[in-house]
């Protein structure tokens, strides 16, 4: 579209579009100038801000830009996709700037990821859109006929929206017989226009007069505006009245309420009469002016009638005209300079915000671009941006006007999970004024929290014989992470224990911690375990920590006692001998048993159940003893046979029973005699009277000398471990001749002496001699 409008005014705007085109070329440190007329239509291509701030379009689309406009209004699009500005709707210069020139507005392009930021700025080019016009379509002048030749005549000046060539350039005076037009420049650049009378007037002749007044300006096409001046002659009036000072000058703040007075001007005629009364009006003045003042015609009292508005309009002109009955007129120029007060509020706008932060974003990550701005000027603008300081978060200063919010440290999640930010902005002015704004920070979180049992070590006692998926107890751990990153596993670790995987003994639920007994356990084949638990969470990636369980197996009373002596064999017969000179309190024997289980359940005690003669022996409750409890008398039956229960001290307690076999004879044929019914009552082996003859033999002949004695002694330990190495209970030593409680269970408390004498098989034989 550039090249159409450029085609259609070739003629006539080729130097404002080389000023268009350098403009569009202008970059200096992220910012950028374009310039376009106005009233173009929508779409109308503004310039490649893609190519002029050097950033590749497809960085458009992704960085998301867009246009930060101040004001709420948006005169240009970005068209992401082709890196171009281009006309949103019709810009109308005058409605924008008004005379201001030169006439431009300004906005932001903010790409995001990285956060970056550039100025743009477009200058708005007047174009003759406007016909120069005044105030009022007549004016009516008299004027006395003796007024002399070269007497000044102020007239209203047109008013052309446009600026530059497009605004008024020249005025014409039709007719010209008896006035001509002068047109005066003042240093502020305005021009106030007067008619300069040429040729004398004569009421006589022409009593009225009619001017034309035409203002065009220098625009293509040309435009002009006309009014009427209606001269009325009238007679002689030869003073005209004089402004005590050519040009006023006052001061007021802004915001003064209405009626409040700027300042007085004062005129004099020197004639009297009704011809020295002087009338005050405002001869022409801005339409933004005209409703703010007003000036009493009387007095010359200039008062403010409407609420000024420093950041408006700095300063206002006022042409004054002092005017007698008589037609003569002098003009004043009163200035009126605003003051400034503070009455804006520095207002705070978000550009940029994100509402979420990682916590492991690096210090200095951008969290927030802001913008401030305070439409009063010197001090009462200045204006101080801050945060509160119990924040991780700093500002920084990019552009003007603009800060950054960013990080000042690193951020904890599970420390703070969210920060409230108050933006704090004030001015200088005297009083202050400010205003804040809240944002809200939330701090994502990152898996940098490995989970945490609430102990170290576990310890949990379990029953023997428990029952396979029993819930022995749980484990626990926390995570100070959020989400995924605090969601917890339970992992048992693989180990053997004696042999065994820890994975066959027990198992762990992964979702709560819950460990479970997979089979039952025995105390007799072990007593305690230990293993490790692991938790693990599920971030990325994922931490864990151990613990330490252990199992201590609880001993319960499932094993009966076992008796070691004497020895119950099926096919032969031991029996204890017993002189009948035995006293009372003669140890017979000694009933040793153990039991497997431990503590109390392994306590053993025993009790007589059954005895040939209950009045003869007695147990020993805690030892097993069995002692003769009166004197061995001949009347007692040689063959005696007592049963001896063992129970522990378990709950239901359990029990052994044991038969012991005593003789009560002071020599062997009266045992032999009984023994042989012994053998025959038992159904014991045919074999047991060649063993019993030979023992007899061997005995006879060799007890005298030691060797029998040493021989002796070594068929009987020989025999002895025979029995113990073919019996079928657990292989724990025990020697009867000098025995003791080797378990600790408190069942054997003294040591005893035997000296025994059997056969050379002695496990087939049921008879022991005995000697004291």
């Amino acid at each position: 579209m550039d090249g159409v409008w450029i085609n259609a005014r070739r003629g006539r705007w080729q130097p404002l579009i080389v000023i268009v085109c350098l403009y569009k070329l202008i970059l200096v440190a992220g910012q950028a100038r374009y310039s376009v007329p106005e009233e173009q239509a929508e779409g109308f291509v503004v310039g490649n801000i893609a190519r002029d701030l050097g950033v590749d379009v497809s960085r458009l689309v992704t960085g998301k830009a867009r246009i930060l406009a101040k004001g709420g209004r948006q005169f240009v699009d970005l068209n992401k996709d082709k890196g171009t500005l281009v006309i949103k709707e019709r810009i109308d210069r005058e409605q924008l700037c008004g005379k201001t020139t030169p006439c431009s507005f300004s906005f932001e392009v903010i790409l995001e990821n990285p956060i970056q930021l550039y100025r743009v700025t477009v200058e708005v080019t007047d174009v003759n859109d406007n016909s120069p016009s005044f105030p009022k379509n007549e004016i009516n002048l008299k004027i006395v006929e003796s007024v002399a030749t070269g007497t000044r005549f102020s007239l209203v000046r047109g008013n052309d929206p446009d600026v530059g060539v497009n605004d008024i350039q020249k005025y014409t005076l039709k007719p010209s017989d008896h006035f001509k037009l002068e047109v005066h420049s003042q240093p502020d650049g305005e021009k106030y226009i007067e008619m300069v009378l040429q040729n004398a007037l004569d009421r006589e002749k022409q009593e009225t007069h009619t001017l034309v007044l035409i203002g065009s300006d220098g625009g293509e096409p040309h435009r002009s505006g006309t009014v009427r001046i209606h001269i009325t002659v009238l007679d002689a009036n030869d003073n005209a009245p004089v402004c005590s000072q050519p040009v006023y000058r006052a001061e007021i703040r802004e915001n003064s309420p209405g009626g409040t007075v700027v300042t007085t001007v004062k005129a004099t005629d020197a004639d009297t009469g009704l011809n020295g009364e002087v009338s005050y009006s405002i001869a022409y003045v801005a339409i933004e002016a005209s409703n703010l003042f007003a000036i009493n015609s009387q007095t010359g009292e200039i008062k403010a009638v409407g609420k000024l508005d420093f950041e408006k309009s700095k300063t206002y002109q006022l042409n004054v005209q002092a005017s007698d009955h008589g037609g003569y007129t002098d003009t004043c120029k009163v200035i009126i300079q605003i003051i400034d007060e503070n009455d804006n509020v520095p207002a705070i706008q978000m550009m940029s915000f994100s509402h979420s932060l990682s916590e492991d974003s690096p210090p200095g990550t951008t969290v927030a671009v802001v913008n401030v701005d305070d439409a009063d000027s010197e001090r009462n603008g200045v204006v101080k941006c801050s945060i509160n300081t119990d924040v991780p978060f700093k500002m920084e200063s990019s552009l003007t006007g603009y800060y950054s919010i960013v990080t000042e440290a690193f951020l904890d999640r599970e420390s703070v999970s969210e920060y409230n930010i108050t933006i704090t902005v004030s001015d200088q002015g005297s009083p202050p004024l400010s205003s804040t704004k809240h944002i809200n920070v939330k701090v994502s979180d990152v898996n940098d929290s490995p989970p945490k049992f609430d102990q170290a070590e576990y310890s949990k006692a379990v029953p023997e014989n428990n029952s396979p998926g029993l819930s022995v107890f749980a484990v626990s751990a926390t995570d100070a992470d959020w989400g995924q990153n605090a969601r917890l596993s339970y992992f048992l670790e693989e180990k053997e224990i004696n042999g065994i995987a820890v994975s066959s003994l027990v198992s762990v639920n992964s979702e709560n911690g819950v460990i479970h007994a997979l089979k039952s356990f025995d105390y007799e084949q072990i007593k305690w375990f230990e293993f490790n638990v692991t938790a693990r969470d599920a971030g990325s990636p994922p931490l864990s920590s151990t613990a330490t369980v252990k199992i201590l197996i609880q001993d319960q009373n499932d094993n009966p006692p076992q008796v070691l002596y004497p020895v119950q064999t099926g096919g032969s017969m031991v029996a204890e001998m017993v002189p009948r000179s035995a006293d009372v309190g003669y140890l017979v024997t000694k009933v040793v048993a153990v039991d497997v289980d431990s503590g109390q359940n392994a306590w053993l005690s025993y009790k007589l159940q059954k005895a040939t003669d209950r009045a003869l022996f007695e147990v020993g409750l805690q030892n097993g003893e069995i002692r003769t409890v009166r004197q061995v008398s001949d009347k007692d039956a040689v063959k005696q046979r007592l049963s001896v229960i063992v129970e522990d001290n378990g709950q239901p307690s359990r029990s052994a029973t044991v038969i012991v076999n005593v003789a009560v004879a002071d020599s062997f044929p009266e045992v032999l005699s009984e023994f042989t019914d012994f053998a025959q009552d038992k159904e014991y082996n045919d074999n047991l009277t060649f063993y019993l003859v030979l023992a007899l033999a061997v005995v006879s002949f060799l007890f005298i000398t030691c060797l029998v004695v040493i021989v002796s002694v070594k068929i009987y330990r020989w025999r002895q471990s025979r029995i113990l190495y073919h019996s079928s209970l657990p292989v724990i030593p025990y020697y009867p001749p000098r025995y003791s409680d080797t378990l600790g269970t408190g069942t054997l408390q003294h040591v005893y002496n035997y000296e025994v004498c059997r056969t050379t098989d002695s496990r087939k034989s049921d008879l022991v001699f005995v000697d004291p």
